[in-house]
């Protein structure tokens, strides 16, 4: 498969990429914008339209479809003002030459187009001819998409709850499909057989004769069981999986889906061996599939991708899991945060994403989904949350309800960070006969809780200064530990030229693998857990410390190996690892007697 890149951009955050492939496919590389926020997808087209002069008609909640109709309009804007940057580029004048030398520039050395590029004798053919050739050869990003298959609630009109159709997951897929971008959705945060369903009823995810996708469908996996699961399910209804996008467990950004020890490596290992079993498993699935369904089985055979991402780093990492695991493209995500040229992040968060540390970076608990959430110490938003627990008024106003889950106290879902509910919680604490102890422990973990769906997406309104009285400044921002060993500000030659090796942008010499930064982080994960049992743990909790720390060593044994026999990526780092392997290995033994230690009940 030949691509400009080898690597792409995931999404990050609501609002941080809902831009991105504005900014970046005209130069060939791949990103993904979050379609969780319709709100603020209307107000970046308000915003577009009126800065490339192209007509505005806002779509009214009234609508027959809004969350569905403004998505669609969004994409269609940004593939219309991508293609005609690339159509700009094709006729290769004084105004747009500099640019098509930075599309090429941007290439990795060993790209076969940027070979062919310099090979041109650009003083001895016509501008004609130029044109042609780019007109060939020279190709956007991708425009991809994200939805979060979870964030599906039941929507309302007058009151009256919508068919499942209107959704939100469902109404974001729809959005996406009825657009005319040709790229991918990617679906995160497991299985929603309801939402894959419908996705069987729109046309435009079936392959054509020949076996064309104009929309393909990526699954974010955290594990070689889960991608074989999803793809069959998918497939049997005549779907397929266009590529499979493995994502560490904890050592990324936003929401953390912890395995149950299971480690990047491992995992990676098993998706390598098992990659042409996989494939015809599914492709017998899908054809069956399509066959039942009615639909055509195309002349030529599916394939698939296989990508990953969570806590790449150098470009050691990068050309190490290309190259050792038949990786077709790694995902780079939080570095571009400090990219102002690839993704929005206001002037404020910017600079302190920049001065962050590795004790400025933790996984928390103040998502209202319940599970952790990878933060930063010191973001606005939980300075504007603590503000209102300072002055007796806990809990945030909930202006968009995304992520609206809990029918405690309501008939309707509304969200454990809205003040709604957190009032509620609080007054019958105190109501409940429970001492002064047990009140300020569970005040802190139901006041803990922040409005992330909206907190995500303000860093684009302060960016372009559009209106926020609906949402307030306060900026909520979701790195990976990676974070921590990047200080300053880059532009995208010099992010894009240190992914591929060209330039250094970090100066943190003892910066641990990725492989090994992962591992730290489940260390500590597993650690937070036993101590949130107490003193006492039940034989099923036993079960499963016991699978997750034997996971943990089995990962770290396939780890010792890997960085004593595979000498050409880890000249740097070997010794290190080794000795920090060493070092988890004993701290690994030490929780196995603290949970020895425990009574069982």
């Amino acid at each position: 498969m030949n691509y400009p890149h080898s690597f792409y951009i995931p999404v990050m955050g609501i609002g941080f990429t809902l831009d991105s492939p504005l900014k970046l496919a005209p130069f060939g590389i791949d990103s993904v914008m979050s379609l969780s926020d319709d709100m603020l997808i209307e107000k970046l087209r308000k915003f577009y339209s009126k800065k490339f002069n192209k007509p505005f008609q806002a779509v009214e909640d009234n609508h027959d479809d809004p969350r569905a109709k403004r998505i669609t309009l969004y994409l269609d804007l940004i593939h219309d003002l991508v293609n005609e940057k690339i159509q700009a580029f094709h006729q290769f004048n004084e105004e747009t030459k500099t640019e098509v030398f930075k599309y090429f520039e941007l290439l990795p050395s060993y790209s076969e187009l940027k070979k062919k590029f310099s090979d041109l004798d650009l003083m001895k053919i016509s501008k004609e001819e130029i044109s042609l050739w780019l007109k060939e050869h020279l190709k956007p990003g991708s425009i991809d998409v994200n939805v979060m298959t979870k964030l599906d609630k039941i929507n309302y009109k007058k009151n009256k709850a919508l068919p499942d159709e209107f959704n939100d997951a469902h109404a974001a897929v729809r959005g996406f499909a009825k657009s005319k971008v040709q790229s991918n959705l990617i679906l995160s945060a497991g299985m929603n057989p309801k939402l894959f369903g419908y996705m069987a009823e729109l046309d435009e995810f079936f392959p054509d004769a020949e076996g064309n996708l104009k929309k393909k469908i990526v699954l974010k996996v955290s594990d070689y069981r889960s991608a074989l699961i999803q793809g069959k399910f998918l497939a049997k209804k005549g779907l397929w999986v266009s590529e499979y996008r493995i994502e560490s467990g904890l050592n990324c950004g936003g929401h953390a889906f912890a395995t149950d020890g299971y480690l990047m490596g491992p995992i990676l290992e098993e998706f390598k061996n098992n990659r042409i079993a996989l494939l015809e498993e599914i492709r017998k699935v899908f054809e069956k599939g399509l066959e039942e369904a009615g639909r055509t089985i195309p002349l030529n055979k599916l394939d698939f991708k296989i990508t990953a991402q969570g806590g790449v780093g150098t470009n050691e990492e990068h050309d190490f899991l290309r190259n050792n695991y038949n990786i077709d493209a790694v995902g780079w995500g939080t570095p571009f945060l400090l990219c102002p040229e690839a993704s929005t992040v206001d002037d404020e968060t910017l600079e302190k994403l920049a001065q962050a540390k590795e004790e400025d970076l933790y996984t928390s608990d103040i998502s209202p989904l319940g599970v952790p959430f990878n933060n930063l110490k010191g973001n606005t938003k939980d300075v504007e949350k603590a503000d209102r627990i300072a002055a007796g008024r806990p809990g945030s106003p909930c202006p968009k309800k995304y992520l609206v889950s809990n029918t405690e106290f309501t008939e309707k879902a509304i969200c454990t960070a809205s003040r709604q509910y957190q009032s509620k919680k609080l007054a019958a604490i105190v109501s409940a006969e429970k001492n002064e102890a047990e009140i300020t422990s569970e005040y802190a973990k139901i006041t803990e809780k922040s409005c992330i769906c909206v907190g995500l997406g303000t860093s684009s309104l302060l960016k372009y200064d559009l209106d926020y009285k609906v949402e307030g400044p306060g900026v909520s921002v979701c790195p990976g530990p990676n974070m921590a060993y990047y200080d300053h500000i880059v532009s995208l030659k010099e992010m894009v030229g240190h992914v591929y090796g060209r330039n250094n942008v970090m100066n943190f010499p003892h910066r641990p693998h990725m492989f090994i930064k992962e591992l730290q982080c489940y260390i500590k994960h597993l650690h937070k857990e036993i101590i949130k049992k107490g003193k006492e743990i039940s034989k099923k909790d036993l079960r499963y410390f016991d699978k997750y720390m034997k996971n943990l060593h089995s990962g770290i044994s396939y780890y010792e190996n890997l960085f004593q026999t595979v000498n050409q990526y880890f000249s740097n780092v070997k010794n290190q690892s080794l000795e920090q392997l060493k070092e988890y290995k004993e701290q690994l033994q030490q929780l196995e007697l603290e949970l020895s230690e425990k009574e069982v009940s």
